[in-house]
């Protein structure tokens, strides 16, 4: 009896000891499949990239615009970057419209004038009273010229548009407040010293080949397409800027830059000194940093790939030289990296 009561407590203890080491297990079981899932994951969120995955409308321009043609490109190359940043570029009026456009959240990043975004930011011209301030900057791309055009030799400086009938674009707009600046360093005024006409680039074109107009004011990146049709067509000058006058129109509008169009930019036409704006992406100060920072790092780290012209003129160092508007955290992470220091709120 006892020796069977013996043998029954030795299976006990056996039994208990299995179960326990099979308890202890269990734990080790769950902790390395916790270890996995998390593993897997972690894997799964790498191959998606940081982004959102949520889709970012890009308010760019006109349909036959650099805006909306660059950034039509630059939204490709963002979405298909793996990053999981998705970008869409919509058609827009431009500058204006689009901070208007991000303001009420229609659009999450937008193509703009550096001069526009700063009326925008500090509430004056186009802004006036209303400053819109929930932006931020995300990278400067590339340098669009004042170009003042015209098919009359005998215009060679802006002073010599007193009396004549001049295309300033539409009222309003970027083009007209760069107009405006240029002219008053000459010390001109708009209202009373030259017959202001208010057209775009393609009307502009349109009424200098038809003799309608004298000179016209457009604002863009150089070669641009109304021009180019038109120096091919009829002798086409642009009008340059001197130093003297340069130097004036920056103590009041320092977001100018002087600019020299090499010659040959346009047909017959030489070597051309002006000023000009930065064409800038924009973004709302609520986008992700993670995804502003795919944005920026994948337009430079694959510029040598992007297919557009103005592809050839990214420059990490000139993208990061906006000083008129903070930018974002994701662009300013991005820019460290390269040894930039940029300004944020």
């Amino acid at each position: 009896m006892k020796k069977g009561l013996s043998l029954l407590l030795a299976l006990m203890m056996v039994v208990s000891v299995l179960a326990g080491c099979g308890s202890t297990e269990a734990p080790a079981d769950s902790a390395d499949a916790d270890t996995a899932g998390e593993t897997a994951s972690g894997e799964s969120g790498e191959a998606a990239g940081t982004g959102t995955g949520t889709e970012l409308k890009f308010s760019t321009g006109g349909d036959q615009g650099t805006y909306y043609g660059f950034g039509s490109v630059l939204a490709q190359a963002i979405t298909s970057s793996g990053t999981n940043t998705r970008v869409t570029a919509v058609v827009s009026n431009g500058s204006q419209d689009n901070i208007e456009q991000m303001d009420m959240n229609m659009a999450q990043l937008g193509f703009v004038q550096s001069d526009v975004m700063s009326y925008a930011y500090d509430g004056t011209n186009l802004f006036e009273g209303y400053p819109i301030t929930g932006f931020s900057t995300v990278a400067a791309l590339y340098m669009e010229q004042v170009q003042i055009v015209t098919c009359d030799p005998d215009i060679k400086t802006v002073a010599d548009l007193e009396g004549k009938t001049v295309s300033i674009g539409a009222s309003g707009s970027g083009v007209f407040y760069n107009a405006v600046d240029i002219l008053n360093a000459y010390g001109l005024d708009y209202e009373t010293d030259i017959n202001a006409q208010y057209q775009d680039f393609g009307n502009s074109a349109d009424a200098l080949q038809d003799g309608k107009i004298d000179a016209a004011f457009v604002v863009a990146g150089a070669p641009t397409v109304a021009i180019t049709t038109l120096a091919t067509s009829k002798d086409t000058y642009l009008v340059g800027l001197d130093d003297e006058h340069i130097a004036k129109l920056q103590e009041t509008s320092p977001y100018y830059q002087k600019y020299v169009i090499p010659e040959g930019t346009y047909e017959g036409v030489p070597e051309t000194t002006t000023v000009a704006v930065s064409a800038v992406v924009i973004a709302r100060d609520d986008v992700d940093e993670n995804d502003v920072y795919n944005i920026v790092s994948t337009i430079f780290e694959n510029k040598d790939t992007l297919a557009h012209d103005k592809a050839s003129e990214l420059d990490v160092e000139f993208a990061a030289g906006v000083t008129n508007v903070p930018y974002h955290p994701g662009a300013a992470r991005y820019f460290a990296e390269k040894g930039f220091e940029v300004p944020t709120k």
